[in-house]
């Protein structure tokens, strides 16, 4: 395909070809061949966890690649072309497929760019926490998934999914898979864990799921908290910041966005606690790397 694609392009061009620059073609080809199959090869055996808070504007996007190559999206931002953007950054070109699609909860800032994901990528298996949301835009993403054929799970409490290499999704909330429930109530929260090394994802969690996960003791020390609801002052207690003990916080918001995301009270409560922030609103992108000892952070 990529020679004829070569030739095709020649003799649109009216371009004479003779035996050396047939030769040199051929031989172009077969280096490009060579190249793309060693890129291949070693974007498919890289040995640890990546997770990646997408630069998606006011909204979550994260990206998961497990030490085995699998692949996790965990809500898709607001509807734009953004996640689509960042995901070809995150992701070899020729790859169009991704293994776990998870939505938080069905509010448009999670689920909005899912459409766009959905209509792109094929997409093996769906898990969201079984809340709704009546408007138009959700019942596009429900009938894109039908579509698709993917498999659908309601998360639920004490699930545990295997994404490979030894990484894992630790399921703590909802405890119940209630479509009545508003979206934030129904909130879907996971602890990634991959060897030492845990990242507390929290979606858009506020302070009274926030007090139950302590009350029942889910909570334990995690190196990543990505940050609930954006930073807003509903999320993010004393409390809560003292029992999981972040060495990094991720706050995932739009630059200069209407809701004044992240709230000076939560970046004056991670600062007490000395906890250095990320914020994707100042920082782009943030991609952490574990080995299941040690994160790093770009």
């Amino acid at each position: 395909m990529f020679i004829g694609a070569i030739f095709d392009m020649i003799n649109a061009k009216h371009m004479p070809l003779n035996g050396k620059k047939i030769k040199y073609l051929f031989l172009g080809a077969l280096v490009f061949g060579a190249v793309f199959a060693w890129y291949a090869v070693i974007a498919e055996t890289r040995k640890g966890l990546e997770v990646s808070f997408l630069d998606i504007g006011q909204g979550d996007a994260i990206f998961i690649q497990a030490p085995n190559g699998n692949q996790v999206l965990i809500d898709g931002g607001p509807p734009s072309k953004a996640v689509l953007r960042e995901l070809s950054k995150a992701m070899p070109f020729y790859d169009k497929s991704i293994d776990v699609v998870i939505l938080t909860h069905s509010h448009l800032d999670h689920y909005g760019g899912l459409n766009g994901v959905l209509a792109k990528y094929k997409i093996n298996l769906e898990m969201d926490s079984g809340t709704k949301n009546r408007d138009s835009g959700f019942a596009e993403f429900e009938n894109l998934l039908e579509e698709k054929d993917a498999a659908r799970v309601y998360a639920k409490k004490g699930m545990k999914v295997n994404l490979g290499g030894g990484a894992y999704l630790d399921i703590l909330l909802p405890v119940v898979n209630d479509e009545n429930l508003s979206p934030h109530d129904g909130m879907l929260v996971a602890r990634l864990v991959y060897g030492e090394n845990s990242f507390l994802l929290t979606g858009d969690m506020e302070d009274n799921l926030e007090n139950f996960l302590l009350a029942s003791g889910a909570i334990t020390k995690s190196d990543v908290l990505k940050v609930g609801h954006h930073g807003s002052r509903t999320s993010t207690s004393e409390k809560f910041l003292g029992n999981v003990d972040p060495v990094f916080a991720v706050i995932s918001a739009g630059a200069k966005n209407k809701y004044g995301h992240p709230h000076k009270e939560v970046l004056d409560r991670l600062n007490q606690f000395d906890v250095p922030v990320l914020r994707t609103d100042k920082n782009g992108t943030i991609k952490f790397f574990s080995d299941g000892e040690k994160i790093l952070v770009k």
